[in-house]
């Protein structure tokens, strides 16, 4: 969803459905003869989704005028006014994840001043405890035709009233005629290269089954609305504020736009893109001016398919394409080195899982890794999961126990020294031996001082400010 529309582009469904297949069979013709790019060691990057916030602690809708004061080519709008996103440069993993937290560092103090000049301050945090219902509507949606196309065609083919309900602790109901609430929900968006041929289906299956504990260890979604809701309410706010479901996958589950997914790949990232073409109709079926081997009609059609591991083509087809995965399941903060070490920690588990003899995949059925998903975000690091090893375990300690060295063992296969591996994933360690990540810590603090929710976000603000990882900070 990267792409704006312009005034040249128009709407057409059969004639955009015509493209699409066209260029979904340039991009299994990639596939058949082997095309696609081979990293050694892999290649990683990272996009980092942020809110504005005014002297009162509320989310200022001035993404605008912020972006020009920043003059940072990096930074970018998102959906709603209140919210920017940086992108950051790829990088080969072995010394990356360094490169990626300084260049966090840098790019967090640029904006600090460039907010400070407009009497605003930015801010790192899946959803701000602050924020109120009224303030996401179309009013305060960023002015660019692709959202407010995206959000027209969401309500067309919902045909009735956006509805939210997320119940835990407290409960959330409400209905919209907008798509809004998905801006609430700001994340760290990792990715990572896939080499062509065997590695594919593994790679992607053990992202998967990574999703889990990543989610469970990163968690810091805690409130939406004034509520108490789920320690990682962005994934049920994020999918019912799409809530189109689209087919039901093998095991009879109905698979959305936003979706965990519809069951193992057992080949290849291709069977996902035939997905894409055969199980979801074209959201927004723009036609463009192209030729087919820019693949623009296939990544709009992909980049409306929010999958919590979205897989991707790099480039396109008159030159040497890529592969990669998205992994969508971490929230934004606490700090630029909790990212990095939830970015390291997905990575090194990913990779770890895809080279055991034993796929693991094998031996777990997926509504498994589906429903290790689902108790992650619900109740964070006290969920209970079941592992490959078909146990059920407090995922807490799973992760202190095995997962971190797993990780670490992953992140050295892969050329990242001994000393860099372990140091990126201290943070992962101390999270899960003291149980604090945002999530907890933001709960914890509401319990000790009350619910004053712009007392929450000072204090949660002056610790980021700080830069320590969130396993350190007092409440």
């Amino acid at each position: 969803m990267g792409q704006e529309v312009n005034d040249r582009d128009y709407v057409d469904a059969p004639a955009f459905l015509k493209r699409l297949r066209a260029e979904t069979r340039l991009v299994s013709d990639c596939f058949r003869d082997q095309r696609f790019e081979t990293f050694d060691p892999p290649m990683i990057g990272a996009e980092v989704e942020a809110w504005l916030i005014d002297d009162n602690w509320l989310p200022a809708p001035e993404n605008e005028a912020f972006l020009e004061k920043l003059d940072e080519p990096l930074a970018t709008h998102e959906l709603a006014r209140f919210n920017f996103e940086l992108n950051l440069d790829p990088h080969a993993l072995p010394g990356g994840l360094p490169k990626l937290k300084d260049q966090i560092e840098k790019l967090w103090d640029d904006c600090t001043q460039a907010a400070d000049t407009l009497g605003l301050k930015p801010l790192m945090i899946g959803m701000p405890p602050t924020l109120i219902q009224d303030m996401l509507s179309l009013d305060t949606m960023t002015p660019s035709n692709r959202y407010k196309a995206l959000n027209e065609q969401v309500m067309k083919v919902r045909g009735k009233p956006t509805e939210i309900e997320i119940a835990r602790r407290e409960q959330l109901q409400l209905a919209q005629n907008h798509l809004m609430i998905e801006a609430a929900c700001t994340s760290l968006q990792t990715h990572l290269t896939v080499n062509p041929g065997e590695e594919e289906a593994r790679m992607f299956n053990a992202a998967q089954i990574a999703a889990g504990p990543v989610t469970a260890i990163s968690a810091n979604s805690p409130f939406l609305y004034g509520r108490r809701l789920w320690e990682e309410t962005r994934i049920p706010a994020f999918e019912q504020a799409i809530g189109i479901p689209s087919f039901r996958g093998r095991d009879g589950a109905k698979v959305g736009r936003v979706t965990f997914g519809a069951g193992w790949l057992r080949k290849s990232l291709m069977e996902l893109f035939l997905e894409n073409l055969d199980g979801h109709e074209a959201l927004l079926p723009l036609i463009e001016d192209a030729p087919p081997e820019k693949l623009r009609h296939f990544k709009l059609q992909n980049g409306t398919l929010w999958r919590w591991n979205r897989p991707i083509v790099g480039g396109d087809c008159s030159g040497t394409p890529h592969l990669r995965i998205e992994n969508r399941v971490t929230p934004a903060g606490p700090t630029a080195i909790d990212m990095v070490a939830n970015a390291a920690f997905f990575i090194g588990l990913t990779r770890h899982l895809a080279a055991l003899d034993v796929p693991p995949e094998k031996d777990m059925d997926f509504a498994a890794a589906r429903g290790n998903f689902y108790a992650c975000a619900r109740r964070g690091l006290g969920a209970s999961v079941q592992w490959t090893d078909g146990v059920l375990h407090d995922v807490q300690r799973l992760i202190h126990d095995q997962l971190v060295e797993a990780a670490r063992d992953g992140l050295m296969a892969s050329g990242v020294p001994e000393h860099e591996a372990s140091a990126v994933l201290n943070p992962i360690r101390e999270r899960a031996k003291s149980g604090q990540n945002g999530a907890a810590w933001q709960r914890g603090w509401v319990n000790c001082h009350g619910r004053d929710f712009q007392g929450l976000v000072a204090a949660y603000y002056e610790h980021q400010q700080k830069g320590r990882p969130v396993h350190t900070w007092r409440i």
